[in-house]
Parts: structure tokens; C-alpha cells; sequence
């Protein structure tokens, strides 16, 4: 796929949506997985299959429903993607990104990421919600290949990929809900294996406090068209070099995990995207 004909897609996905729901969002909300119930907080809802939007791919990871929702959240237009593309279901990172572009394209001004991770730090708990402030990226960048000069720079800065204001705002948020935050840096890894021991080693070594196989690249193409974003991280495992000889990681078991942590993440969503 061209840089021509990959434009034409992000544009038929956008024509096609409009013509579902005329209204323009503002914030773009992206759900990890087990963290789709936000969507049902969504007033006066369109719903939008992703397998009706031309060009648009269907996820096939455990607890992402596949479902493109527009409507009303702390009182602004919201578009909310009821789960998410990943490079492991091979997907090209164009691919993978191609949904932040077609936001781009709609009008969208700030973009809210969510995601399950395995906690490196050992100061967290399973459960424990973490605002990502910085990331480290393992995967392939999104912008590798011909820049798309109509969407941002050949080389977008990535100094404050998390924006500073909606991190403050998060916090203040928090402390008025008595919601209790981690505030750390999040690891991409391309999966689908989760880490072995000396891997989570060293990825705590190197700075890391959560780590995950997904919206890194996101937030990469979404800074690249000058969308503001927070992210958050819902601790569903322990990602230590410590596990006991019986612990297994289960996909299963981290959906459940992160759907019990997902009221309070939404309640903070909510508030913040009240108070922009």
C-alpha cells in the first residue's frame, strides 16, 4: 500500500462515518481491552461496526468488541473505539494507526488511550491505575515509510508525547474523586508472547514501570497530527523476574482484571474530559 492509496482509505473512513452521525467530535477515546464498558456511559450513541467502515480493519484481540461509537461524554462529542488494532494480529502499523488518522481527519482535538499492562514496578498492584507520563517504544514506528506532510513533520518531537496539562488535570481530578494514581512509563513490546523473566528485568532496568503490546504507535501518530493526549494503564499483572513457579499469565484473566478497574478509570475519564 502507497502513501496515495493509504490517504484515500483514511479518507473513505472518515466520508463514511459522517455519513453516519454528523456530529464533530472533539476527544477520541481508544479502550483496552476489558475497558469497554466507558462505552455505555455514552449519551444519545450511534454505534458504527468497524466491519461496515470501509478500509477500517476488525480487531480479533480477547475483550475488543469492535465497535466505533460517537455521542455525548461530560458533556462534549466524543468518537470511542470499543477496542483496538495490535501489529501482532498482523497488521502493518498503518494499519494499526490508521483509525488516528481518520480522527484527525474528523476534527478531533485531544485523544484519551487506555490499555491493560503487566506492572514492572514493584511498588504496583494488580489493579493499580498508572498515568502514563512518558513511553519507551520497542516496536516498529508507524512512520517509518513516506511522511504524510498533510498530517505533521517527517520528524514529529516526541519531548512531551503525554501532554503536561491533561496530566495535571488528571491528577487534580483524582484527588477530588479520592482515586488513588501511579504515575509512571510504559513499554511496548510487539507480543503476542507476554515477557520472560529477564525481560521484565530488563525493561524495569531501563526505566520502565508498565508494559503492554499496544498504544505506543497511537500516540505516536496522533502527536504527529497535533492531537493532545493522556493515557492510562490499568495494572492487570505482575510483570516481575520473581513469579512463583505456578503463577501463568492468562488473556482470559486480565480482561477480568481490567474490567473491575474499569469504573473508576471511566469516572476519571469522565471528569477530565468535563473540566477541558
Amino acid at each position: 500500500m502507497n502513501a496515495q492509496e493509504y490517504t484515500k482509505r483514511i479518507e473513505e473512513a472518515a466520508a463514511y462515518i459522517k455519513t453516519q452521525d454528523s456530529r464533530k467530535p472533539q476527544i477520541a477515546i481508544i479502550l483496552g481491552s476489558g475497558l469497554g464498558k466507558l462505552a455505555d456511559s455514552i449519551s444519545n450513541a450511534t454505534v458504527i461496526p468497524y466491519n461496515s467502515i470501509p478500509g477500517f480493519p476488525v480487531s480479533t484481540a480477547i475483550g475488543h468488541k469492535g465497535n466505533l461509537i460517537i455521542g455525548e461524554l461530560g458533556g462534549k462529542t466524543v468518537i470511542a473505539m470499543q477496542g483496538r488494532f495490535h501489529f501482532y494480529e498482523g497488521y502493518d502499523m498503518w494499519t494499526v494507526t490508521l483509525p488516528e488518522r481518520v480522527f484527525a481527519v474528523l476534527g478531533v482535538e485531544y485523544l484519551f488511550v487506555s490499555n491493560a499492562a503487566g506492572g514492572l514496578n514493584s511498588a504496583y498492584k494488580v489493579g493499580d491505575i498508572m498515568i502514563i507520563r512518558d513511553h519507551i517504544n520497542m516496536a516498529p514506528s508507524p512512520l517509518i515509510g513516506p511522511n504524510l506532510d498533510q498530517f505533521g513533520p517527517r520528524f514529529p518531537d516526541m519531548g512531551h508525547a503525554y501532554d503536561l496539562g491533561l496530566i495535571r488535570k488528571a491528577e487534580k481530578c483524582a484527588r477530588e474523586l479520592h482515586i488513588a494514581l501511579q504515575k509512571g512509563v510504559y513499554v511496548i513490546v510487539t507480543g503476542p508472547t507476554y515477557e520472560t523473566p529477564a525481560e521484565c528485568k530488563f525493561f524495569r532496568t531501563i526505566g520502565g514501570d508498565a508494559i503492554g503490546m499496544s498504544t505506543v504507535p497511537e500516540v505516536i501518530v496522533a502527536r504527529h497530527c497535533g492531537l493532545k493526549v493522556m493515557g492510562v494503564s490499568i495494572i492487570t499483572d505482575e510483570a516481575n523476574d520473581n513469579r512463583d513457579e505456578d503463577v501463568v499469565i492468562d488473556g482470559a484473566e486480565i480482561v477480568m482484571i481490567a474490567d473491575q478497574a474499569a469504573d473508576r478509570m471511566n469516572t476519571l475519564f469522565t471528569r477530565v474530559i468535563e473540566e477541558l
